[in-house]
């Protein structure tokens, strides 16, 4: 909102010398947000100039350029910038004529941009200063021709300020209003927020100057809101008045063009000029309608289905049935609080105006206006809340102005349809807003407090029972009563003390193994995104299950990207994404992960159905978990991708490219830091390499994949051949791990080593082998890993050689050799029992 401090003054008043920024200063006092100061940026000397006479002149080569003679300054004295009298000033305008009244912008003036004018040497002739056109000046976007003053109904003295006469030496405040306060959205609110501030006296401008007019008399209104919305209805008062005789043609006075300037709104015309300046300075919009294409009474009901209307801006637009309409005999002339109508609009021919306020329901409004991306003044105001107790005098204003500034004659009386409902009583107890706010206020501040807002007081058992005024909306609860107090004796009574946190009870298991994991993964080299949550189904299809064809997924309503509507059930393909926008920014070796959450919903549920709780209270437990039961599992995931090359190369050292191990190194890392004995098992994934995945498994339960992409499939994201990737479950790998980890003994006794080499079938997996030969071993066996898969030459076609290593240690002894060699024989004899094993000598 800007507040010409003009017109500020005109309601609260001004110390002498008040500034802008003293202003600012004290509107921040009361909790409005400071924002910019706004002026014209002018600098004298600018006056009237008088045309006396000019010559077309010939080097134009068909432009029109005058040279001009213009008296700035009466006979027989010096001009505003010590010069003479009459200066010759060269022009390019044609639209004005010997002995009009002009703005000349003498030398030494400087014109917004910064323009600064000097003598100039054009045409043969020097232009000793310049005519000024509406644009030039700032006040308009004109820029055809130069102004004259005739036009704006002006015949002022020769050399009188031009700055001065057309009201450009103000200058405005700019708040930034926040949603709830929307009576700071006019000149009244702000001035009554500056008086709260300062102490100054203010003056309501909606007090003065109106007449009431009456539900018998004047213009026939009817409601039919048949469909309210929340069972609040669209309009609860509608006041109109009738002005005759108007001559729309005049032009709107300097002194207001050059307020609506500076509060943001450029001026149309004089109808139009006065509703919008009725609406800043009242905060209520009003409306204007050609009465003569009125046919019969207004209605304002709800709009029908298939309805249409053509607005103010020449668009025809198709109505919903929540739309609050202003309707005549010959159907909508009007959105309510949003737009007016074609069908009614003022013109030039325009001679009898209907003129209309009234108050509308802001979420019918803000839903209008937000449908049809029409956000305008007058939404902007009813969707926040406008007083319903001055419609009448709003449109009595309206009506005086017309008749002022238009030549109207405004009809004795008027309508008033509906009564404003009032505020309802809050009970403010005793003690409370000392408690809430921290500072000991006495009764009399408080009291005087709410009071200074327009509240009134009554007492009553336990406290105080308060009705806010008209013109606060916001205020419903006695915090809000609570937070009028603060504001209005001083947010500076309010001590800064920092409150001692409470002793927390620390991350949970989940939430330390979720960082520990995270970290690890980092410190690993690797780097942390947070990719896009939403996916096309092709990709959710695609990674978000091992073998089915498609898998369960939510599509979002209102997705930000057509291309992109459903919950992402993995997180793979947003690695894959920023990987490839890295290759691309010739980043060739890369190292990625992230943590987060995949939606991944059972087929056929329905979600979103619960019935939401009232937020009075907490919820019940019964409650949280039927709201819980309407939203789909969001496990949360991990997932990594590696690309290019591991170990670069360098001298004495070939390049590492990544592959499937560095994947499984990948498992290896967040094994260790959940504490969770994940199981490689041959895998297969229709995304992945064939004989290059792994299934990962905790306590026998499928946690996720590791491997390489498809070829074909990286290829397709413009990534290089071989990519390693590997997803789990974190949640259940969590879940599943041992909750302690126990620390082993470390043995004092020396260890025993043994190697076993078993003849296996080929399509024998080496964990399971590995797994048999452990059982079998028993409790001596301290460790054991593959250190060999051969296959080839001297051995039967489907057959392969696995070499073992183990290591025997016993803790109360020294192991003998053969102590070592019967628990390795009795490892390969459980392999040849589970897997059909043969030692090999």
């Amino acid at each position: 909102m800007r507040v010409p401090l003009s017109w500020l003054a005109e309601f609260v008043d001004l110390a002498p010398g008040t500034t802008a920024d003293d202003v600012h200063a004290a509107l921040v006092k009361v909790g409005l947000e400071e924002e910019e100061v706004h002026g014209f940026d002018l600098t004298g000397p600018i006056v009237v100039g008088e045309v006396l006479e000019f010559v077309e002149e010939p080097q134009a080569n068909g432009k029109t350029i005058r040279w001009c003679q213009v008296r700035v300054a009466p006979d027989g004295q010096q001009a505003a910038d010590g010069g003479d009298a009459v200066h010759g000033i060269v022009c390019g305008a044609g639209n004005f004529f010997v002995g009009d009244k002009v703005v000349v912008t003498l030398p030494g003036s400087v014109l917004p941009g910064p323009f600064p004018i000097a003598p100039r040497k054009t045409y043969g002739h020097v232009s000793d200063g310049m005519i000024a056109s509406v644009r030039e000046l700032g006040i308009g976007d004109d820029h055809d021709g130069i102004l004259r003053l005739s036009t704006l109904g002006l015949d002022p003295e020769v050399g009188t300020d031009a700055i001065e006469l057309l009201g450009l030496a103000d200058e405005a405040v700019e708040i930034n209003v926040t949603p709830d306060r929307g009576y700071a959205f006019s000149i009244r609110g702000v001035a009554r927020e500056y008086s709260h501030a300062t102490g100054a006296a203010f003056r309501d401008p909606a007090a003065h100057g109106q007449l009431t007019p009456t539900a018998n008399e004047g213009f026939p209104v009817a409601f039919a809101d048949d469909a309210p919305i929340h069972g609040r209805p669209g309009v609860s008062v509608f006041s109109t008045r009738v002005v005759r005789g108007i001559d729309p043609t005049r032009p709107t006075p300097p002194w207001m063009v050059s307020r609506l300037k500076l509060a943001g709104i450029r001026s149309i015309s004089l109808p139009v000029d006065i509703t919008n300046y009725v609406m800043l300075e009242l905060g209520q919009p009003t409306h204007g309608y050609d009465l003569d294409k009125l046919s019969g009474g207004i209605t304002v009901r709800r709009a029908a289905p298939g309805e249409k209307i053509t607005t103010l801006d020449a668009q025809e637009r198709a109505l919903h049935t929540e739309d609050l309409l202003i309707t005549d005999d010959s159907g909508a002339i009007g959105l309510a609080g949003v737009m007016g109508g074609a069908s009614t609009e003022i013109s030039d021919s325009t001679r009898n105006v209907l003129v209309e306020a009234a108050n509308f329901d802001p979420v019918t409004v803000a839903r209008s206006a937000r449908r049809h991306k029409l956000p305008s003044e007058a939404a902007k105001r009813f969707e926040r809340g406008v007083d319903p107790q001055i419609a009448a005098a709003a449109t009595s204003r309206v009506a005086q102005l017309l008749v002022d500034l238009a030549g109207g004659t405004a009809d004795d009386a008027g309508s008033l349809t509906g009564e404003a409902s009032g505020a309802t009583a809050i009970l403010l107890p005793a003690g409370y807003v000392s408690g809430l706010i921290g500072v000991d206020y006495t009764n009399e501040e408080i009291r005087g407090s709410l009071a200074e807002v327009g509240g009134v007081i009554a007492e009553t058992e336990g406290g105080l029972l308060v009705t806010p005024p008209s013109w606060r909306p916001d205020v419903t609860d006695k915090s809000d009563l609570a937070e009028e107090v603060a504001r209005i004796v001083g947010y500076e009574r309010i001590p800064s003390i920092l409150p001692v946190a409470p002793a927390g009870h620390g991350l949970t298991r989940e939430q330390r193994i979720r960082r520990t994991v995270a970290d690890a993964l980092a410190a690993a080299g690797s780097t942390e995104i947070i990719a896009f949550p939403f996916l096309p189904k092709a990709l959710n299809d695609l990674y978000g299950a091992a073998q089915s064809a498609e898998v369960a997924q939510i599509k979002v309503a209102n997705a930000l990207d057509a291309s992109a509507p459903y919950l992402r059930t993995t997180l793979l393909p947003g690695l894959i994404e920023a990987a490839k926008r890295n290759l691309s920014r010739g980043l060739t070796d890369v190292a990625l992960y992230e943590l987060g959450l995949v939606f991944t919903p059972e087929q056929g549920a329905v979600y979103g159905q619960a019935t939401l709780p009232s937020a009075v209270q907490r919820p019940s437990a019964e409650q949280l978990a039927e709201l819980n039961a309407g939203i789909p599992p969001q496990p949360r995931h991990v997932a990594a991708l590696v690309v290019g090359n591991v170990v670069r190369k360098q001298p004495g050292q070939s390049a590492v490219p990544a592959g499937i191990s560095d994947a499984l190194a990948i498992v290896a890392q967040i094994g260790l830091a959940t504490g969770a004995d994940i199981e490689i098992v041959q895998g297969r994934h229709k995304a992945m390499h064939p004989g290059r995945t792994a299934e990962l498994r905790v306590a026998g339960q499928h946690v996720g994949f590791a491997g390489e992409l498809l070829p074909q499939i990286a290829a397709d994201a413009d990534l290089p051949r071989v990519v390693a990737v590997v997803e789990l479950d974190l949640d259940a790998v969590i879940a599943l791990a041992e909750p302690v980890v126990e620390a082993t003994e470390i043995g004092t006794f020396p260890a025993a080593t043994q190697d076993l080499t078993l003849l296996v079938a080929e399509s024998v997996p080496a964990a399971a082998v590995l797994a048999a030969v452990r059982e079998g071993a028993g409790e001596l066996l301290e460790e054991l890993h593959l250190v060999d898969d051969y296959r080839g030459a001297g051995l039967e076609e489907g057959q392969k050689s696995l070499t073992f290593a183990l290591r025997f240690r016993a803790a109360d002894r020294t192991l003998t050799a053969a102590e070592a060699s019967e628990a390795k024989l009795a490892g390969a004899a459980r392999a040849a029992e589970l897997v059909g094993a043969a030692t090999r000598e």
